[in-house]
């Protein structure tokens, strides 16, 4: 007999029929693709963007008529690795459809032309890039760019975590990087991150380059009633009954969070069965074995901050939400050490995505640290 599959997919692509709500945000950003707009997605992390632009990249009017590509770059640090990560992507995605593609590739990206080899098997071109290869990157990603605009299907590129570009040493990616974009006809953008001040600040501020360049579409947490019919429908097709009061006990301790919420109710979905329902007591026992779970992972994140930023982000922590963090009565409720001082931690904070500021108020970002240090605090 075949196990049925626990429909709470916290991991690769989500199926349709698994797939919870989005349906004005997955018409919206595939209206504005198809009408051949960039687009700027913002959430908070783990809200689910990724699977959002995914879930909009297999419908049909996408899939049969564009070539997709998806780059992550969180993980890049310079400007060279940006170009290997995209020339990557494009290669395999792009380049692998077909002879005529990859041989397109190796004519264009002449800069690279020392990393391409050959298979006699296949008698096709390979792509094996260093990043040492990448000796002129601003050439190289004009080279991409050019590619790109003589593929011949219309392009969808996905840039996750697109706000990493500001973090780079060189000072001229943002303005490159709109030079080459706004120049093309064949290729539209999805520029997704989950640091929503810097992503604001690169898309609406009137002194940066990509000012006004692409449609603003902004992820929030899911109706907790539409999502508590999603899942307790799932519970329902497998006999099983997902108490309402143990949802939402499970929405609020996660502050709506579709991740957190999804790891949660798979964990659920397990351990209850048919006939069984999952109550509070159920539910708030996952939550606590879900924190233990990732003790470890949250203490190494504690672990390479400094004393001063420790101090902030406990007493931010202790707030829950503070505006003023550089009054003198903030300061001195906490035992900070200077205004100045907090000002500079927050920054450092904010940079390592340990806190938010939405509106000039000031919260931890991620509420699986803020459970965690509950326990820890008291």
């Amino acid at each position: 007999m075949e196990r049925p599959i626990n429909p709470f997919v916290t991991s690769g692509k989500i199926p349709p029929a698994h797939f919870c709500d989005r349906v004005e945000e997955a018409a919206a950003l595939e209206k504005s693709l198809v009408n051949q707009l960039n687009v700027v997605l913002t959430s908070a992390r783990r809200m689910g963007k990724t699977s959002l632009v995914d879930f909009v990249f297999d419908k049909p009017s996408i899939q049969g008529e564009y070539v997709t590509v998806a780059v992550d770059i969180l993980h890049t640090t310079t400007f060279r690795e940006f170009i290997f990560t995209l020339g990557t992507a494009v290669f395999d995605r792009v380049a692998s459809r077909s002879d005529k593609m990859r041989r397109l590739f190796v004519t264009l990206l002449k800069s690279l032309s020392a990393s391409f080899g050959y298979d006699p098997i296949q008698n096709t071109p390979t792509f094996d890039i260093k990043l040492g290869d990448i000796q002129q990157p601003e050439y190289t990603l004009r080279e991409i760019f050019e590619y790109l605009e003589n593929v011949d299907s219309r392009c969808l590129v996905v840039i996750d975590e697109f706000q990493q570009i500001t973090r780079y040493p060189e000072k001229n990616v943002e303005a490159l990087l709109r030079t080459y974009i706004q120049k093309l006809s064949n290729v539209n953008f999805v520029f997704s991150g989950s640091r929503r001040r810097l992503m604001e600040e690169m898309f609406f501020s009137a002194k940066r380059p990509f000012y006004q360049s692409a449609k603003a579409l902004r992820l929030e947490a899911i109706d907790a009633d539409v999502y508590f019919e999603f899942a307790n429908s799932h519970f329902q097709k497998a006999e099983k009954c997902l108490g309402k009061e143990a949802f939402t006990l499970l929405y609020d301790t996660f502050w709506g969070v579709t991740f957190y919420i999804q790891r949660i109710l798979k964990d659920a979905y397990s351990e209850t069965l048919p006939g069984e329902s999952c109550n509070s007591k159920r539910m708030a026992g996952l939550i606590e074995s879900y924190i233990e779970e990732n003790d470890s992972h949250l203490r190494e994140q504690l672990a390479f901050i400094t004393e001063a930023q420790k101090e902030l982000l406990y007493a931010i922590h202790k707030e829950r939400q503070i505006q003023s963090i550089t009054s003198a009565s903030f300061n001195k409720k906490h035992r900070l050490r200077s205004p100045s001082s907090t000002q500079s931690a927050a920054l450092k904070l904010l940079e390592y995505d340990l806190i938010t500021r939405r509106e000039k108020v000031y919260s931890l970002s991620d509420p699986l640290l803020s459970l965690w240090l509950d326990r820890k605090l008291g």
